[in-house]
């Protein structure tokens, strides 16, 4: 596995692009390099190498499902669940950089997606945009939802 490619992959959420190199993500996206991109981990043992979870929310961020944290030095992380099946794909990384397969704004579109992923993931269930992650932005005191 070379994480210098574009993985196109059925995310814990939606299809996505994962890769660590974010800003070939953003290029192919069409989007600003300063917009950051979320990192999608193996563990919450990785977590905590990347962050710190402010001590008020770490079970918040512990028990919740599919959702997204920005923390206060400003990066985003979502740990996958070992349960999900994206799981096996991320934990031969560990964590990757990860965004929806579409270009900003748009809706999933294969070609679009196929023509701009290095490595396409099969996986015995077909690509289908669902819901996006919640996103929540921690502060050391407070919790507000993005999304």
């Amino acid at each position: 596995m070379d994480k210098e490619l574009v993985y196109l992959v059925q995310t814990d959420t939606t299809v996505g692009f994962s890769s660590l190199d974010d800003e070939k993500l953003s290029s192919i996206k069409q989007r600003p390099n300063a917009q950051k991109i979320l990192q999608t981990l193996d563990s919450f043992q990785t977590l905590n190498s990347m962050t710190r979870v402010p001590k008020n929310f770490r079970k918040r961020v512990r028990y919740s499902t599919k959702s997204t944290f920005i923390y206060p030095n400003l990066k985003s992380f979502r740990v996958i669940s070992k349960d999900d099946s994206f799981y096996s794909f991320i934990s031969k990384f560990s964590n990757l950089y990860s965004t929806s397969a579409n270009l900003t704004g748009e809706a999933f579109d294969f070609d679009f997606a196929y023509n701009n992923s290095d490595v396409i993931v099969y996986s015995n269930k077909e690509f289908n945009e669902k819901s996006s992650s919640s996103i929540y932005k921690i502060s050391k005191r407070k919790v507000l939802k993005i999304r």
